[in-house]
C-alpha cells in the first residue's frame, strides 16, 4: 500500500477484525465438523466471529506488515505472538467465568494445556498467509468499496457486536463442545 493511501482508517481496522474474527470462527467451525462431527458455534458469543482470531491477525497486521517480504520471519513471529495471545486469553476466560474454551493438555509440547506447539505452528503459517498474501488483498478490496458502505458496514457490525458481547458478559457461550465441562469451576 502506497502513502497517499493511509491505512490507520477506523473503519478500515474494525472491518479487518471482523473479517479475521469470521474466518477464525470459520476455521473453528470447521475443524469440529470434521473432528467432532458435529456443528458448534464455538468461543465465548453468539454471532459467528472468534474475537481472538480478529485481536490476533490485527495485532499481526499491525506488528508485522512491514515484514511481509520476509515470511520465514513472519511466520516465526506469528507463532510467538499467537502463542502469547492465546494464553493469556485462556488465562482470562477461566479468571473471569471459571471455564476453559479449549483445553491442549492431551497435545505434545503444551504449556498448561492452554498453548501447544501445534496449534503454535498453525498459527504461525496462518500468520503468514495472512500479512504476505492476504492483507494486499484485503487492501485492494477495502479501497474499491465505497466510503459510505465501509462506514455503515462498520457500524453495523460494531452494534451487533456490542448487543452480543453485552448478552455474553451475563451468559457466555458454552455446553457440550464449546467450554471444556471437567474444568468448569465451582462457585459455590
Amino acid at each position: 500500500m502506497d502513502a497517499k493511501r493511509n491505512v490507520h482508517f477506523f473503519d478500515y481496522h474494525v472491518l479487518l477484525f471482523f473479517l479475521l474474527a469470521f474466518v477464525g470462527w470459520l476455521w473453528e467451525v470447521a475443524l469440529f465438523l470434521v473432528t467432532d462431527h458435529a456443528l458448534i458455534n464455538r468461543g465465548v458469543y453468539r454471532g459467528p466471529y472468534l474475537p481472538i482470531y480478529g485481536a490476533g491477525g490485527l495485532l499481526l497486521c499491525l506488528l508485522l506488515r512491514r515484514l511481509r517480504k520476509q515470511p520465514a520471519l513472519v511466520f516465526l513471529l506469528s507463532m510467538s505472538i499467537c502463542s502469547v495471545l492465546e494464553y493469556f486469553t485462556s488465562s482470562f476466560l477461566e479468571m473471569l467465568w471459571g471455564i476453559r474454551w479449549w483445553d491442549y493438555s492431551s497435545h505434545f509440547l503444551n504449556l498448561h494445556g492452554r498453548i501447544c506447539l501445534a496449534g503454535a505452528v498453525i498459527f504461525g503459517l496462518g500468520g503468514a498467509l495472512l500479512v504476505c498474501v492476504f492483507l494486499p488483498l484485503y487492501d485492494k478490496w477495502y479501497f474499491r468499496m465505497p466510503k459510505t458502505w465501509r462506514t455503515g458496514l462498520m457500524l453495523g457490525l460494531l452494534a451487533v457486536f456490542v448487543l452480543d458481547a453485552t448478552y455474553a458478559a451475563v451468559r457466555p457461550n458454552m455446553g457440550a463442545g464449546i467450554s471444556q465441562p471437567g474444568y468448569i469451576l465451582n462457585n459455590g
